[in-house]
């Protein structure tokens, strides 16, 4: 590959989006930017090409650690600095849209956040989200970490901070860190568990969302919510 100085001006990554748009860039292109130079006889384009290779593509970069990106030739700590802190301003500008949300109307703001705050995790995390009586969201908190299932995730933890907060609806949410989101006999479990200890605290579970990296199933459109309190 020819090194950038090299290259036709309009096809470097740098000129190519201030003379036609950033989103003209392909993933590289933009990665090329962000990691700027590259090293003796390597362009930028090709560390680019080691990173999308070895994260599996764009989004699995979000799940790299520092010392894993700077196993990748022409990566330094600052470097890989500056790519996470890209996948966390992505994070927090998904969350601010959240925060604006009514999560009955507009859902997909929700689940868009969701989505940055939990689905490229390899652990499983359980989240939960408190709503004032405009169902947009109070706060929010992860209370769970490691393998979702009755035995683990304690009631008194989830009602405890909504009783604290004077809050009467909540959304329960765990992610797959596969790509299925299809739950589980003990994801079913705790739900009717969960809604059944509140009702008896007057606190109305929502929803029970289940979040990978691309995809979101709603126990309750999905009609297994009001299936677990029969």
């Amino acid at each position: 590959m020819a090194l950038m100085r090299e290259m036709p001006w309009h096809e470097k990554p740098r000129e190519k989006a201030l003379q036609y748009g950033i989103r003209t860039l392909s993933s590289r292109e933009l990665l090329a930017i962000l990691i700027r130079t590259g090293q003796k006889g390597r362009s930028v384009l090709e560390v680019a090409d080691d990173l999308l290779n070895k994260s599996g593509g764009i989004g699995g970069i979000a799940r790299m650690s520092i010392p894993e990106l700077t196993e990748i030739h022409g990566i330094s700590e600052t470097k890989a600095l500056e790519i996470q802190a890209c996948f966390e301003i992505s994070r927090r500008c998904a969350l601010e849209d959240a925060l604006q949300s009514d999560v009955i109307s507009r859902p997909e703001a929700v689940v868009r956040w969701l989505q940055k705050e939990l689905g490229s995790s390899l652990q499983e995390q359980f989240l939960v989200i408190y709503l004032d009586q405009h169902h947009r969201i109070l706060f929010y908190r992860v209370l769970f970490v490691g393998t979702i299932n009755a035995g683990n995730v304690y009631p008194r933890e989830i009602f405890r901070e909504a009783l604290l907060r004077n809050c009467t609806d909540l959304l329960l949410v765990h992610n797959h860190p596969g790509e299925d989101p299809t739950p589980s006999k003990a994801d079913l479990a705790l739900t009717g568990r969960l809604q059944k200890a509140g009702k008896m605290m007057g606190v109305n579970v929502l929803d029970h969302l289940i979040i990978t990296r691309n995809r979101c199933l709603s126990m309750k459109e999905s009609g297994l919510l009001e299936e677990q309190m029969e």
